[in-house]
């Protein structure tokens, strides 16, 4: 199998694109700016999800479902957040379909026009606000922990497989509280669980902050990030968790009880991931022979592959190695015996590298005469001959190898990439020579935020938390500051 992928170092984004397809992922649909997942492609997103899941269960969340469509009317009702989403919306106007009297074709049928438009949900607070409204009477009521899995679109002009696409997948979580902090301690608590996922099961290292007001998600108060740094320098975005105040509250009428009788405005979160997860993936650990999954979450962490001759070579090895898969399987560990006859030993191996599974196993008649596998590992593409009695305990040891290395490859690239500046000349040459995260100080205006965006296509990602204060001068306007934050392009 020729993988036949163009280089990280001669063009990223063609690299990337062509990974994603050949890697059997995703590919674009014959809808514009939308994609179909694969199964490879969504069995690795259905193990994000479970663990994700998991531990949103374990944090007293629950799951619901909201409808697809909003009408027209629920966007108006919070002005931030309909100025936020009115340009990514796509829009449901009739009901019904006729034959055209030409013969034609299909057209839509002007007298099935509906009384309000529908919204094809972009993102659910106002739907789910609205809903609310009649489980919440008393403090007794609160707090609602409620997530949903769903697909959302934002009508995107320029897309890409995972990254940025008109239609996809997420969870978005909404809650209601009795009090302001605990609402706060519920969207920092989400803003945790998704770092912790990122580094524990992607692999990828975060940077926890909160968004500048330019930058903050449409109708919220406060917006919680993790930020991860991508092989070419450039940041994504990897989650959000928004404190949305009393706004949604206040705009759907949404009042209870306190304990001393008095009607208030409920306090509310939101938050959510994406398949956008899947672009980060790909980016942060793959290289140029295909993709490098972390073993936690590859959907095939073992592939073994026989190499023989003949029926009676191919059955042969199938004995010797069904009570290894049983044992793999016993112990939680996704493995698959690969006897295909359609295709040589070599073309399996290209393949395995190019969908990134962790470890592969191969064995001949000599491996069966010695009672020994080759065992190769997909990060650092080494190879070594093991016992057979000892490769049920190698292959744990190099599954919990691969996660930890890949993590910490990921974070000493990003740890060298970032960078302090001081002064906006220096700023600009870096951004181009070196890119990553660049940490400055600001003087706290969207002005010279806009301004710094025009001239270099560089954001604000985050302001760091757990920082610590410091004084200094604003790199674009000299003004004081008593904080750096952290500039990059981003995806």
């Amino acid at each position: 199998m020729g993988k036949n992928l163009t280089k990280r170092s001669e063009d990223y984004s063609k690299w990337y694109n062509e990974l994603v397809v050949k890697a059997d992922l995703a590919e674009n649909s014959a809808v514009r700016g939308c994609m179909v997942i694969k199964p490879y492609g969504y069995a690795i997103w259905e193990k994000m999800q479970g663990q994700l899941d998991k531990m949103f269960k374990e944090t007293g969340h629950e799951n619901a479902y909201f409808p697809l469509f909003i009408p027209k009317s629920y966007l108006s009702k919070e002005a931030a957040h309909v100025e936020g989403f009115a340009k990514e919306c796509a829009v449901v106007t009739h009901y019904r379909l006729k034959n055209a009297e030409d013969g034609s074709g299909v057209i839509v049928d002007p007298d099935a026009k509906l009384e309000e438009e529908l919204i094809v949900r972009p993102t659910s607070e106002t739907i789910i606000w609205d809903t609310y409204k009649k489980w919440v009477q008393s403090y007794r009521d609160l707090p609602i922990l409620v997530n949903q899995w769903a697909n959302v679109v934002r009508w995107e002009m320029r897309t890409r497989l995972f990254l940025r696409t008109a239609e996809f997948l997420w969870q978005e979580g909404h809650t209601a509280h009795e009090t302001k902090q605990e609402a706060i301690e519920e969207a920092e608590q989400m803003m945790e669980i998704y770092a912790e996922f990122a580094e524990s099961f992607m692999g990828v290292p975060v940077i926890k902050g909160v968004k500048s007001d330019s930058e903050r998600f449409a109708g919220a108060l406060e917006t919680y990030c993790i930020e991860a740094l991508m092989q070419d320098g450039k940041a994504l975005q990897a989650g959000t968790s928004h404190f949305l105040g009393q706004n949604f509250a206040k705009a759907f009428d949404v009042k209870f009880a306190n304990r001393e009788g008095k009607q208030e405005f409920v306090w509310a979160t939101s938050w959510g991931v994406s398949t956008r997860l899947m672009g980060a993936l790909i980016m942060t650990h793959s290289d140029d022979n295909g993709l490098v999954l972390p073993p936690k979450l590859a959907p095939i962490q073992v592939v073994i592959v026989p190499i023989y001759k003949g029926e009676e070579q191919l059955d042969a090895i199938s004995e010797r190695v069904a009570p290894l898969v049983k044992e793999l399987r016993a112990k939680g560990i996704s493995v698959k015996f690969d006897n295909r006859d359609t295709h040589k030993p070599g073309w399996k191996f290209n393949e395995y590298e190019l969908k990134g599974v962790p470890v592969r196993l191969a064995i001949g008649m000599r491996d069966m005469e010695n009672n020994t596998f080759e065992v190769a590992r997909r990060d650092t593409l080494s190879k070594e001959v093991v016992p057979a009695d000892a490769v049920v305990a190698k292959i744990e040891t190099l599954l919990e190898e691969i996660q930890e290395n890949i993590f910490q490859k990921a974070l000493d690239y990003r740890d060298s990439h970032i960078t302090k500046v001081d002064t906006f000349e220096e700023f600009k040459e870096l951004l181009e020579s070196k890119g990553g995260f660049l940490s400055a100080h600001w003087d706290g205006t969207a002005e010279t935020e806009d301004k710094i965006k025009e001239l270099t296509k560089a954001t604000i990602r985050c302001l760091p938390l757990n920082e610590e204060k410091e004084n200094g001068k604003c790199i674009y306007s000299g003004k004081p500051s008593n904080q750096r934050v952290l500039f990059a392009k981003a995806y």
